[in-house]
């Protein structure tokens, strides 16, 4: 008897055949009886269906499992609310790269039945948290599970700060900026600047400088219950910013302390038995298969 009676639907409106797949999705769930209930922005996407409706919020609350159907971005827009409510996900990919959506449309019945029959493993992803205090006073937060990073805006110009690992000074930097990236975010933001790739599992952040003037600087790899603190210099005429998983963040000024550090909780991710980190990466990187054999 599968553990999962109440599931919960979430889209990304406007999602190339996001539709197709919630519908789908609905069709395999009310077949097996289970209760369905979708989040009110894709319920928009199902009009003239008897899906129960619900605020994302209020929906992770009441379900046992919550699949998102989207690319990675739309899990990493509803994230810090999943976590929140430690209830399982499963992701159905319909973006391009699905490092956290590994379920393809097509998979959906067979992939469902296994799981509803108890074939599955959890993963564990860690989120990161921010804080920008300016005269010790904490005046904006946000939480990530991808990346936080300063940078300069829209300026081309570098920035000036100092790095400081649980209060030891690390460097001043010249550069366009840092990301501190979890192991999640190691294939995201942080890869596109160099930076290594972590296996899932690991508990560490990587810090990479961003352009840095100077040819000793390189990504660093650092515990992830360390406390990250990057205090901002001097700027020329440009006003840095702060971004957690690309979405707008706020200004930082001259003298401002930006805390990273993990974020209680996990993300709770769901993948059948036959998951695997590295062959993701063969499909999604580009690396290759075994000489004179198909992929396993």
């Amino acid at each position: 008897m599968s553990a999962f009676k109440r599931i919960g639907l979430i889209g990304r409106p406007g999602h190339s055949g996001v539709v197709d797949s919630l519908r789908s999705l609905g069709q395999v769930l009310k077949s097996r009886g289970l209760k369905v209930i979708v989040d009110e922005l894709s319920g928009e996407l199902l009009k003239g269906t008897e899906f129960e409706l619900m605020d994302r919020d209020h929906l992770a609350a009441q379900c046992d499992l919550v699949i998102v159907v989207g690319g990675d971005g739309s899990m990493l827009g509803v994230a810090q609310m999943l976590s929140h409510h430690d209830v399982p996900v499963l992701g159905v990919n319909r973006g391009r790269l699905g490092f956290l959506t590994d379920i393809l449309p097509e998979e959906i019945d067979a992939r469902l039945g296994d799981i509803f029959a108890g074939k599955y493993t959890v993963e564990n992803r860690f989120l990161i948290e921010c804080e920008l205090r300016r005269n010790g006073e904490v005046i904006n937060s946000a939480s990530a599970l991808n990346d936080v990073v300063l940078h300069p805006g829209t300026s081309a110009r570098m920035i000036e700060f100092e790095l400081f690992i649980n209060d030891q000074f690390v460097y001043s930097q010249q550069s366009d900026g840092l990301i501190v990236a979890t192991p999640t975010g190691s294939t995201a933001y942080s890869l596109s600047a160099g930076g290594p790739i972590m296996h899932p599992s690991l508990n560490a952040l990587v810090l990479v400088p961003m352009y840095p003037h100077s040819l000793s600087s390189r990504p660093l790899v650092i515990d992830a219950d360390s406390t990250v603190r990057v205090v901002v210099g001097k700027q020329r005429s440009i006003i840095p910013q702060v971004g957690c998983d690309g979405a707008t963040g706020f200004a930082a000024h001259p003298g401002d302390e930006l805390i990273v550090r993990k974020k209680p909780g996990a993300l709770r991710l769901i993948h059948p038995l036959d998951h695997n980190f590295y062959q993701t990466c063969r499909s999604k990187l580009g690396w290759g298969n075994r000489l004179g054999r198909a992929d396993d």
